[in-house]
C-alpha cells in the first residue's frame, strides 16, 4: 500500500488537513446560507480550481516529456480579452456578449496552445525554451490588451462563473469536475491515453509503430491552453475584473509542482490524473494554512517552498531508501561489519 502513487500525496493532504483542525476546531464547518455553501473546505475547492485546471492540462504535457511554462500567461491573456470584450458592449449582462466574449478568448487559447505545440514539433524548439517565449511575450499581450490598467466588469452573468453557486456549490467545481471528467474519458477509455504514455516514454519507438507522435503532442499542448483559459475565465470572473500583470502569476510553477507530488514523472510516460488533483488540493491547501496561521507575507513563498520540498522528499523511495540505509547502519552497526566482511 505505502508503494501505491496515491499513498504519499493523500497522506500529505490529510496531515495538512489535520493540522489546520488543530489549529483551528472550526476548520471543517460548513455552513449553508442563502442557499450557498461556505467554509474552509469549500474555499479550498472554490480558490483551488484554477490550479486544478492548470495541472490537469500540465499534466498531459509532461507525460509527453514536455513542459508548458507559458499557462500563466495564457490565463491572463484570456481574462483580459474576456473582460476587454464584455466592458466594450452596450450591455455587459447581456448572455450573448459573455459568450460570445468566452468564446473568443477559448479560441485564443486554443489557437496559443497550437502555437507552443508547432514550435516544439515542427520548429523542434525544446518546450522549456518554446513555451518561455510565450510566458514571456504573453505577459506582455494581457497589458497591452488591458492598456496597462485593471478592466472592471459589471455583469452579472460572467460573474456566475467565477463566483455563482449551482446545487449550494461553486459552480467553479462543477467546471473542474467536467474538465477532469473529460480528461479521464479520453485518456483512459480510449487509446488516446497510451499514445500519450507511449510518446513520453519511448518516442522512436512510438514513430515506428505508426503513431503520430506530432499530432499527439499538438493535441496536449492545445488541450493544456484550453485549461489555462478556463482557468483565466474563472480567475476572471470571480473578481469581475482583468489583471494583465498579476493574473495567473507563478501558475506554471504551481502547477508544475502539483503534476510532480501526483506522482507523474517529468521524464514522460505514465501519468496520474487523481494524483494530481490531489497535488493541486495540497498547494492550496498549504496556501489557506500559510495564510491563516498569519505568516509574514515576506516569507510566505519561502516557506512554501520549503513544504513543497519535504512532501517531495517523503515521495521519493530513493531517498526513503538511503535515509532507513543510514538509520539502519547508524543503529546497527554490527551488522553492517558482518554483512561487509562477509
Amino acid at each position: 500500500m505505502v508503494k501505491h502513487h496515491l499513498f504519499w500525496p493523500v497522506t500529505v493532504l490529510a496531515v495538512l488537513l489535520l493540522f489546520n483542525l488543530i489549529y483551528s476546531p472550526d476548520f471543517f464547518s460548513i455552513h449553508l446560507r442563502d442557499g450557498h455553501l461556505y467554509g474552509s473546505l469549500i474555499d479550498i475547492l472554490n480558490f483551488g480550481s484554477p490550479l486544478i485546471l492548470v495541472a490537469i492540462g500540465m499534466t498531459l504535457v509532461i507525460a509527453t516529456k514536455g513542459i508548458d511554462l507559458s499557462v500563466g500567461s495564457v490565463v491572463a491573456i484570456t481574462g483580459a480579452l474576456t473582460c476587454l470584450t464584455i466592458s466594450e458592449g452596450s450591455d455587459q449582462n447581456a448572455a450573448v456578449l459573455v459568450f460570445l466574449a468566452m468564446a473568443i478568448s477559448l479560441l485564443l487559447s486554443v489557437v496559443l496552445g497550437l502555437w507552443n505545440g508547432f514550435l516544439v514539433t515542427a520548429i523542434g524548439i525544446q518546450p522549456i525554451i518554446a513555451t518561455l517565449i510565450l510566458m514571456v511575450a504573453g505577459r506582455g499581450i494581457a497589458q497591452l490588451i488591458t492598456n496597462g490598467q485593471i478592466i472592471t466588469v459589471t455583469s452579472s452573468n460572467y460573474k456566475y462563473i467565477g463566483a455563482g453557486s449551482l446545487l449550494t456549490l461553486p459552480f467553479s467545481i462543477f467546471i473542474v469536475g467536467a474538465v477532469f471528467a473529460v480528461a479521464a474519458l479520453l485518456t483512459r477509455k480510449t487509446a488516446l491515453g497510451l499514445f500519450i504514455e507511449s510518446v513520453g516514454c519511448k518516442p522512436t519507438a512510438s514513430r515506428l509503430a505508426g503513431i503520430r507522435s506530432r499530432t499527439v503532442i499538438l493535441a496536449v499542448y492545445m488541450f493544456c491552453g484550453v485549461c489555462a483559459g478556463i482557468a483565466g475565465l474563472i480567475l476572471s470572473s470571480n473578481v469581475s475584473s482583468a489583471d494583465g500583470n498579476n493574473a495567473g502569476l507563478w501558475y506554471e510553477l504551481d502547477a508544475i509542482l502539483a503534476v510532480v507530488i501526483g506522482g507523474t514523472s517529468l521524464n514522460g510516460g505514465r501519468f496520474y490524473l487523481t494524483g494530481t488533483l490531489i497535488g493541486a488540493l495540497i498547494i492550496q491547501t498549504l496556501t489557506t494554512t500559510i495564510y491563516m496561521i498569519g505568516v509574514p507575507p515576506e516569507i510566505t513563498l519561502v516557506v512554501k517552498a520549503f513544504v513543497v520540498l519535504m512532501v517531495c522528499l517523503i515521495q521519493s523511495e530513493t531517498f526513503r531508501s538511503r535515509l532507513l540505509h543510514r538509520w539502519k547502519t547508524r543503529n546497527y552497526p554490527a551488522e553492517r561489519e558482518v554483512t561487509r566482511h562477509a
